[in-house]
């Protein structure tokens, strides 16, 4: 009976071409923050406008729909807490983003079903089997590649530098995201998706706000200083939006247990998009750590999905 009120899932293709479609937003919106970036923009400047825009169509959304917006009293701390997890995400990659290259910063941020495998068995959850863990093993070594350690030490101190905290804050983004999607499946699955996510830009908009307010970043809060960031920014915006309204909202037609993996995009149109519009070229090694890592994340999330 219940089978019968869900939605029916679209055709595979349909699905897949959508999970494509978003990704490939997502990885183009980054491009547009590191140009915005490039123009002056300040982080938190693209965090607010990104995460206002996203609010603004979610609550449009909602409307339409004529969902309640209200939360369990037992609720509104978890939901609280994935806020500020998604808030530190959205502020940490682009400060990586604005360090490195577009490519290897996402590339760094996918490896959040790692940590995500060890956060649940760190909080009581099933210990990840071998084969599940020779899997993450192998992206951790395509990562490795893909940093290119070697080569960076032969750069100037400075430059090295950058380059570290580009990769700090990837990893911070993707560990952050990792516990908000413990949070979302553990304390808050009956939250409706879409509110979930007003909820969550609405807190990740206060953040923002609230660090720029305290100076928390320099020019953190800073505009565009050209009509190239201006434009950037406004792409930024509306590519994000779009990408994160489309996916909560059809996310129960996607069947997303199995075509999740063609979210995997993202950091390969990052890296094509990141040498074609940005010239972030990379090295032969640097390409093999890539196509490791993309490949270890898709056998990995095959491999959950098979042990259930």
């Amino acid at each position: 009976m219940l089978k019968s009120l869900r939605p029916a899932s679209f055709p595979r293709h349909i699905s897949i071409l959508v999970l494509l479609t978003v990704g490939t937003c997502f990885a183009s919106a980054h491009i547009s923050a590191r140009i915005s970036f490039d123009h002056n923009t300040g982080l938190l400047t693209a965090v607010l406008f990104r995460s206002a825009i996203t609010a603004m169509v979610l609550a449009i959304a909602i409307v339409m729909r004529r969902q309640s917006i209200g939360l369990a009293k037992n609720q509104i701390g978890w939901q609280l807490l994935l806020g500020l997890l998604i808030a530190s995400q959205s502020i940490s990659i682009y400060s990586a983003v604005s360090r490195i290259p577009v490519g290897i910063a996402l590339l760094v941020v996918n490896t959040f079903p790692v940590w995500l495998a060890l956060i649940t068995w760190a909080l009581g959850g099933r210990r990840p089997a071998l084969r599940v863990s020779l899997i993450m093993g192998a992206i951790i070594i395509g990562l490795l590649l893909a940093l290119d350690i070697p080569s960076r030490l032969n750069e100037p101190a400075g430059d090295i530098q950058q380059w570290l905290a580009g990769i700090g804050f990837a990893l911070l983004a993707s560990v952050s995201f990792a516990v908000g999607l413990w949070v979302m499946e553990h304390k808050t699955p009956t939250i409706n998706g879409t509110v979930r996510s007003l909820y969550t830009m609405i807190v990740v908009f206060i953040c923002a706000w609230l660090a720029g307010e305290v100076g928390m970043i320099a020019n953190g809060m800073a505009l565009p200083s050209s009509i190239v960031g201006w434009l950037s920014l406004s792409i930024l915006s509306v590519l994000y939006a779009g990408a994160f309204t489309l996916l909560f909202i059809l996310a129960p037609r996607l069947d997303m247990s199995q075509n999740a993996p063609a979210m995997n995009i993202e950091p390969i149109a990052s890296l094509a998009l990141g040498w074609i519009i940005l010239g972030q070229a990379l090295t032969p090694i640097q390409i093999v750590g890539g196509v490791t890592v993309v490949a270890g994340i898709v056998v990995l999330a095959y491999t959950k999905q098979s042990s259930h």
